[in-house]
């Protein structure tokens, strides 16, 4: 027997606060509301539906057997043509969306009408700093206000009626390259907010603020600070410290909190998600090793002090970016005969944990997807049996890792049926190649910061290789069975970086995926039983509402993200590019919507101008573009749909024109920054040379091709 005790918790709690089902409630969202979270039907009030981040509804209107008349109800289309991540949130009949760049929108629920829009001018530049796209998953409310973190490091109250910012603070030093892309929570009025950026060397932390002010409560650093800032850490932050060595602080050690949260109030936990470490290769972060507390961990704080309790290391001594940032929720279930309250989390390193969520105990682990850096994990300790070859950081060899640097399961949310007892994990299966970087030195201004030669991982122009590769990389939507700790049912998909889930009481599961759909699977057995033609591919993860005793299915779609940028480039290659059509999508039972035409994909023809560069250059040109150029324009030159495919650019024509754009920033104000503090104007022409051979070298297997 599963109970899920949270929700019932919740639907005790909706009664209190006076929430009548229709969309309108008595005032505000108080706590009250949100503690009521998991049974208001009505409404979609914090980033996973409830504290415990289930993204399971029990509205069951639309199901297995009404789900085939699911149609579109109404659409909006965005104004940023970039990645989109965000889950709306509806609050009393009005829909609220954050979108690229930081933006923010409000609909009427039931039909589109917009409401008012806001956007916090985030500066172009900034977007350098943002190592996935300039994404923002989402907002948080309380009272009559929402919050949204910038892509800058703002924390930014607006009204909710209006638009109107109410107040906004800066979370970070924008000196650094800190960034913003996860969505805040709220517990008891205290808005908190982390950041990211540990790619390119910041020390991480969680900020909690007042609601009504904006004036910092407390922080909490996931790693140790230097020297002079032992004395005053606390006790937390001492027992890191042990775990380290050399002067990790200079590179900013990492740990960014940059996405997963979720709240116990029966206990009166908060738990985060912790990232990687900076850099990635732990050679240099910490010579001689060490677990590097607190990376890559769950984290359990008091939420009115940032108090630390317990933690949980998935990766101790991480070296390959496995972060525990991916989504964490929480369940009561029985395991062994005996009620527990569970956290489960699947995070990058490929396994599936289930822990007590009140002693962060290791209850139970297994692997999700194929990996081979490990044999293991030992139920002793709690910790991964790794395998030796797989430490390249101490061996100084390359190690092709499963799961690679893109995790097996990303940011993109899970559901959770307590019905079925299933998570379901929008799982990635790819590899990655390690390559450890010989006498690395960080950059301070530019370019990512880890410790692997990004270039000599890339994948080679050899289409059969390609081939290869693009067979190899899959992604799936996995019904997980969290008490027996294995798959119940998967649907396959032929690439990765398919949308987040909801789980229904209408034994629904809705997913959007990269090749364009937003589909409706059985829960019981993943048979699809409703598809739609989103034209774009969707990352997001859908909500649910209902108004007026009609229940919704909203979806945010829109390629983008770093698979997106880097990878996916090359890799869709192989079975036709995706493009970025970014809309807000919106269904119910008997509509009859249509979207306009699917525009064709129209990409510039490969028309490069001859290599005349040195080809002995070619091999520092083909690491600068690997470190400064890649994370946005793809991997070996292979661009996006996204961003500039650079190969096909005109700008590759005139050497003025690349200098002036890539060496002195004439195009800033548009994210294209210039790198002339870290690269001379003749390693920037050798990165066009470099371009310029790429575009000829595949223009010539076109031609080859047919």
């Amino acid at each position: 027997m599963r109970l899920n005790v949270v929700a019932m918790a919740g639907a005790l709690a909706l009664a209190l606060a006076g929430c009548n089902g229709t969309g309108e409630s008595e005032g505000g969202v108080t706590a009250e509301r949100l503690l009521a979270a998991a049974g208001d039907n009505a409404n979609w009030l914090t980033y996973g539906r409830d504290y415990a981040e289930q993204r399971y509804s029990p509205l069951d209107q639309i199901n297995t057997e009404t789900v085939g008349d699911l149609g579109l109800a109404w659409y909006t289309d965005m104004d940023t043509a970039r990645g989109q991540e965000a889950t709306p949130l509806v609050i009393d009949g009005q829909l609220f969306v954050s979108t690229a760049w930081s933006k923010v929108k409000a609909y009427d629920a039931t039909t589109g009408a917009p409401l008012w829009e806001y956007d916090p001018q985030v500066p172009g530049e900034t977007a350098v700093k943002a190592c996935c796209d300039v994404v923002n998953r989402g907002l948080a409310a309380w009272g009559d206000m929402l919050f949204l973190g910038t892509l800058d490091g703002r924390l930014v109250a607006l009204d909710r009626e209006t638009g109107e910012e109410v107040w906004s603070t800066v979370t970070i030093d924008q000196s650094k390259p800190y960034t913003i892309t996860g969505a805040p929570r709220v517990i008891d009025g205290m808005v908190l907010i982390g950041n990211g950026g540990a790619e390119y060397g910041v020390r991480g932390y969680i900020s909690a603020y007042d609601a009504e002010t904006g004036d910092m409560i407390w922080r909490f650093y996931t790693v140790p600070g230097g020297p002079d800032e032992a004395a005053t850490e606390g006790p937390a932050l001492a027992a890191a410290r042990e775990t380290w060595n050399g002067e990790w602080w200079q590179y900013g050690g990492g740990g960014t909190v940059w996405d997963a949260m979720a709240y116990d109030p029966d206990l009166d936990l908060l738990y985060i998600g912790v990232g990687n470490g900076a850099p990635w290769n732990q050679a240099y972060r910490s010579p001689g090793g060490g677990d590097n507390l607190y990376l890559s961990s769950i984290v359990a704080l008091r939420p009115e002090t940032g108090e630390y309790v317990w933690h949980y290391q998935t990766t101790p001594g991480d070296t390959w970016d496995f972060t525990a940032t991916q989504h964490i929720m929480l369940a009561d279930m029985e395991i062994d005969g005996e009620e527990r309250q569970v956290l489960m989390q699947a995070p990058k390193n490929g396994f599936f944990y289930v822990i007590d969520r009140a002693t962060g105990e290791l209850i139970s682990a297994n692997n999700y997807v194929p990996q081979n850096w490990t044999t293991g994990i030992d139920m002793e300790t709690g910790r991964p049996i790794e395998v030796a070859a797989a430490r390249y950081d101490q061996t100084g060899e390359p190690f092709v890792s499963t799961p690679g640097a893109g995790g097996g399961h990303n940011w993109h949310p899970m559901a959770y049926h307590p019905g079925e007892g299933l998570v379901f994990i929008p799982a990635i299966e790819a590899a990655f190649p390690y390559f450890p970087e010989a006498n690395w030195e960080p950059d301070p201004n530019r370019g990512f910061n880890v410790g692997v030669d990004q270039a000599a991982g890339a994948l080679p122009a050899d289409p059969e290789i390609r081939a290869a590769s693009a067979a190899a990389t899959r992604g799936a939507l996995i019904a997980w069975d969290p008490v027996a700790q294995e798959e119940r049912w998967r649907v396959q998909y032929p690439g990765p970086w398919n949308g987040g889930a909801l789980a229904t009481g209408g034994g629904l599961v809705f997913q959007g995926t990269a090749g364009g759909n937003v589909a409706a699977y059985s829960v019981r057995d993943g048979q699809e039983l409703w598809s739609f033609r989103a034209q774009t591919g969707v990352v997001a993860p859908p909500i649910t509402y209902m108004i007026d005793g009609e229940q919704y299915v909203a979806v945010l779609a829109g390629w983008g993200g770093i698979w997106a940028l880097a990878p996916g480039g090359i890799l869709n290659e192989t079975s036709g590019p995706v493009q970025n059509i970014s809309r807000l999508l919106v269904f119910k039972l008997g509509a009859t919507g249509e979207l306009p035409p699917e525009p064709e994909l129209v990409r510039l023809p490969l028309d490069p101008p001859p290599f005349t560069g040195d080809a002995n250059l070619l091999q520092q040109a083909t690491y600068d573009y690997g470190r400064y150029c890649g994370g946005c324009h793809g991997d070996n030159a292979v661009g996006s749909t996204v961003l500039p495919d650079l190969r096909r650019s005109a700008v590759l024509q005139s050497e003025d024109v690349w200098q002036t754009i890539v060496h002195e920033g004439a195009l800033t104000q548009r994210g294209m920054v210039g790198f002339a503090d870290s690269l001379s104007p003749e390693r920037v022409e050798a990165i066009r040379q470099f371009v310029i051979f790429r575009a000829n070298q595949d223009k010539g297997l076109e031609q080859q091709g047919g």
